[in-house]
């Protein structure tokens, strides 16, 4: 039956009920019946799986679709075994089935009844499967998530890399079909290379833009967890995913949420596969609004309305980042995709990758770069993201246009002609060879090894912009290459071009009005203060905070010790952001425990009592976040080892923990009010004299910051003899 006798309208009522195609589904069909090559690039809810699925329906044999995850292919043949009376229409043959199971799929395949057959890359090496392929009709093969064959995509699998070496064994003529839901035009190239159908397939590529989504970017602080249930109350009964990096995190994370009357459960590969069954199982049936998840989550989950999507660590790549926002309102609702972001979290992400091979380090600094742009820039996010897929957009006409957080918040902005000028300029005179990072160098006139290696700290150009940071024209290069005038060479990791455009700038400058980036600046005691004007942020009280602070050294006078026995800053942060009015609700605050609660707290909450009902503050109940105590085994385990004057070294590696780590987890301990007595191991490291030194110094001292004391003894002490003697100090003069 030939493409034009085929009613596809009719064959996609029969199947799956809708009466109309959607977006370029119904082109892509066609090409993919009239057996050609093909090549979909579609965003996650566009409907890409509906454009083999229908084909492998109509055409006469089986289709292979190869799929990179297990969970996804039981999720797909289960929704097509629903839309056929045939059991066998749809089956899956990886490593989880038993002989017998094997032997009913080759059945069905010979007989004619399997019409789509989802397998893994390693399942197609084995012989006994080629060989049983080779000897049946194969309609076509569609290569599903195909930018896991690429190094450049964010889910690079190697054993993708050789799927065409496999295809040609299986038979000559088959034709291919590659989909993806997301692929920049380096990673586009990777795949139809390497499926071999760079010169005869048809590419159908639909927008990205996903007009439904709200972008947001908030600062991640010390006070993350207590934003995020906030954000969960204020959209209450909503289905959202909250993505984390580690399973330790989403462990946490639901633990924490749950305690604070949230219903949510965690998902991740350390799970078995019953209780990820029934975890998947209960979002999907509504009877849990949140899943905390890695990233294993999601590939597949055909929800429609997940109405929030939050990324508690920032993703590695752009294209991580659009995929995983992708799945929220699907079905055309609103979805709100919230990242918190701290550039400590990318440099956790390069630490990660410093034992792989020299390329894919490269690759992957690369691509967080682009993530650092993207969180910092203060141009449209929607712009941002579309930019990088290689898309344009336009503010005017484009649908979406006022989604996004810099664009409902714009920050100022200036003309900046003349300094647009300048980076073209040095781009030029340095023949294009520098990435955005040592061009800013030579800008601001600052020097290293590449830079003298060319020789061109000895130029007249360098320094040309040193009037202004750094920071600066790392934000001006963002916004000149969403403009253009410049673009990236991927083939050499970023390495900075000037474009046509540019070279016209350049001829003949014009206005060019830029917005400074946000900052996120990381402070000594770990909280992030930022610029930004996104709502809802977690920002402390400053009225209340300078009465605690007043309150803290008044105290502190009366009883003869120094303020941060009390309570140290961060905590009384936390308070002007919270609110306790209650000895109970103190105890839940960063840093204060029960003892310490009652200890000091009397006055803290009602000094904070009173301001709240003159000042009329409503307090909301979800502002003070419960703890889960999901630490206390281990507190416990501290405790009762000190207790037994063991070596803190051996009860360190007990834990498998480094010293520093340890340490914390003392510090939190002390400072939360419980005693700790090691003063049997700093005997051993400090002498009588050294102890009554720091002893004296932290007596008199207004703060008990330890660069300040590592200054104030010149080096004499290092950071972890001061923080020891410092758990000592306040456990006994504190606690």
């Amino acid at each position: 039956m030939s493409v034009a006798q085929i009613d596809l309208h009719s064959e996609l009522k029969k199947y799956f009920g809708f009466s109309e195609f959607k977006g370029l589904q119904e082109d892509v069909i066609k090409n993919v019946v009239a057996g050609n090559n093909t090549f979909v690039i579609m965003p996650t809810g566009g409907g890409k799986s509906l454009c083999y699925q229908l084909p492998a329906l109509i055409k006469e044999g089986t289709a292979i679709v190869v799929s990179p995850l297990i969970a996804l292919m039981k999720n797909q043949v289960d929704a097509i075994r629903g839309v056929s009376e045939h059991e066998g229409v749809a089956h899956v043959l990886n490593s989880s089935l038993n002989k017998t199971e094997v032997k009913r799929v080759k059945e069905d395949i010979r007989n004619g009844i399997t019409k789509l057959l989802y397998v893994a890359p390693e399942s197609l090496t084995k012989e006994e499967n080629v060989e049983f392929l080779r000897s049946v009709t194969i309609s076509f093969m569609a290569v599903d998530e195909a930018h896991c064959i690429s190094e450049w995509g964010h889910d690079f699998r190697p054993e993708y890399r050789n799927l065409k070496t496999i295809i040609k064994r299986i038979g000559d003529n088959i034709p291919i079909v590659g989909l993806t839901a997301t692929a920049t035009e380096k990673v586009q190239e990777d795949i139809l290379k390497s499926l071999g159908i760079q010169n005869d397939a048809v590419t159908f590529k639909a927008s990205f833009n996903r007009p439904n989504l709200y972008y947001e970017v908030r600062p991640k602080t010390k006070n993350v967890d207590a934003d995020i249930i906030r954000f969960v109350k204020q959209n209450e009964g909503k289905s959202g995913i909250i993505y984390c990096l580690s399973r330790k995190r989403v462990e946490e994370l639901a633990q924490v949420l749950q305690v604070n009357g949230i219903k949510a459960v965690p998902y991740h590969a350390g799970l078995d596969a019953k209780t990820r069954v029934k975890h998947q199982d209960m979002f999907l049936m509504e009877d849990t609004d949140v899943v905390v998840a890695t990233i294993a989550f999601g590939m597949g989950i055909d929800k429609p309305d997940v109405r929030f999507v939050i990324h508690h660590d920032i993703p590695k790549s752009i294209e991580s980042y659009y995929q995983e926002t992708g799945r929220a309102g699907r079905d055309g609702g609103e979805g709100h995709c919230l990242a918190y972001y701290a550039y400590k979290d990318i440099e956790k992400l390069e630490k990660f990758m410093a034992g792989k091979p020299v390329a894919e380090q490269e690759i992957g600094h690369a691509l967080l770069q682009e993530v650092v742009a993207f969180a910092e820039t203060s141009v449209s996010r929607r712009k941002f993201i579309l930019h990088y897929f290689g898309e344009e957009f336009d503010n005017e006409t484009g649908e979406g246009g006022d989604m996004d957080d810099n664009v409902r918040h714009p920050k100022p902005q200036k003309e900046a002609k003349d300094d647009v000028k300048i980076v073209l300029d040095v781009v030029e005179k340095t023949n294009q060879k520098y990435k955005a990072k040592d061009l800013v160098q030579v800008i601001v006139g600052k020097s290293n090894a590449l830079i003298s290696s060319h020789k061109t700290d000895q130029q007249p150009f360098f320094g040309a912009g040193k009037d202004k940071d750094k920071r600066h024209w790392m934000a001006l290069i963002r916004q000149i290459l969403v403009a253009k005038l410049l673009k990236k060479d991927i083939e050499t990791y970023g390495v900075l071009r000037i474009t046509d455009a540019g070279k016209a700038f350049l001829k003949k400058p014009e206005s060019f009005m830029m917005a400074e980036d946000h900052v996120f600046d990381v402070t000594d005691d770990d909280s992030i203060i930022t610029n930004t004007k996104s709502g809802g942020n977690g920002v402390a009280d400053d009225k209340l905070m300078k009465m605690l602070k007043d309150l803290r050294k008044s105290s502190a006078k009366r009883l003869g010790v120094p303020p941060f026995v009390i309570f140290q800053d961060p905590s009384l942060e936390d308070m002007a952001l919270k609110y306790p009015v209650t000895i109970d609700e103190l105890s839940n605050v960063h840093g204060v425990g029960e003892s310490k609660a009652k200890k000091y707290g009397s006055d803290f909450v009602a000094l904070i009592k009173e301001y709240v009902e003159e000042n009329d503050i409503v307090r909301p109940d979800d502002m003070v976040v419960k703890s889960t105590g999901s630490n206390s085994g281990l507190k416990l385990y501290i405790i009762q080892n000190v207790d037994r004057k063991l070596p803190l070294d051996d009860i360190a590696s007990a834990k498998g923990m480094e010293m520093s780590e340890f340490i914390k987890e003392m510090e939190a301990i002390v400072f939360s009010g419980t005693k700790l007595d090691i003063s049997y191991y700093l005997e051993d490291i400090l002498d009588e004299d050294q102890q009554e030194e720091i002893h004296d110094y932290f007596m008199e001292s207004e703060t008990d910051k330890i660069d300040v004391a590592i200054d104030e003894f010149d080096g004499d002490y290092d950071d972890e003899e001061l923080r020891l003697y410092r758990i000592k100090f306040i456990s006994e003069v504190a606690n």
